[in-house]
């Protein structure tokens, strides 16, 4: 098992203030435009947010883009995981767009910016996960949980949890200078040819 450095940690938290800050400068009138895109779409606010775990197993609030109806409730499945499924008359038009395109996770470059997340690691589970979690699974709220991460490169919500969970222990394991470089380059190409996105 690969312990993370502190070198790599410095490189990691600087890599993600670095890219945050100038992501979030840099699409500003992006954003602002979704935003009133959401907001014009259906009765509601523009983001969407909800409680997260963190590394550690701390709990903070994760921020998207508003994707569904401002009464629709959130389904978890019997993996206690939210549940995304095609079709869902739950979801805005433009909500539709926004998770075909993954544009409703760029509010989470916040997150990366004020520190409760980073841009490469697992994706962070509701806290109910910590009563699901076996010790192994566990070892996933070792690191930073992560905007994309190698379970969303494998498959993303194509996996089960615990296949999920694997792979979350599997980069707590080997993460690296290298695999981040290589989690957000098949990000890309996944985005691009939105792959995985629904069952």
């Amino acid at each position: 098992m690969e312990q993370m450095t502190d070198g790599y940690r410095i490189v990691k938290r600087l890599v993600d203030l670095g890219v945050s800050a100038s992501l979030i400068a840099a699409l500003a009138p992006a954003l602002g435009a979704i935003a009133l895109a959401v907001k014009l779409d259906s009765p509601g606010p523009a983001l969407f947010r909800q409680k997260r775990l963190g590394k550690g197993g701390t709990i903070f609030e994760i921020l998207k883009f508003r994707t569904m109806r401002k009464d629709a409730s959130v389904v978890i499945g019997d993996d206690h995981t939210v549940v995304n499924t095609a079709g869902d008359d739950r979801v805005t038009r433009v909500g539709r767009l926004l998770r075909q395109t993954s544009l409703d996770e760029l509010p989470q470059l916040i997150n990366v910016l004020v520190g409760d997340m980073s841009l490469v690691g697992p994706r962070p589970d509701l806290p109910t996960g910590l009563g699901v979690y076996n010790e192994e699974q566990r070892r996933k709220l070792e690191v930073q949980p992560g905007i994309t991460g190698l379970a969303q490169v494998s498959g993303r919500n194509l996996l089960t949890a615990e296949e999920k969970w694997g792979l979350d222990v599997e980069y707590v394991d080997r993460n690296g200078i290298v695999m981040d470089a290589s989690i957000i380059a098949k990000t890309a190409f996944g985005v691009l040819t939105r792959k995985g996105i629904y069952k």
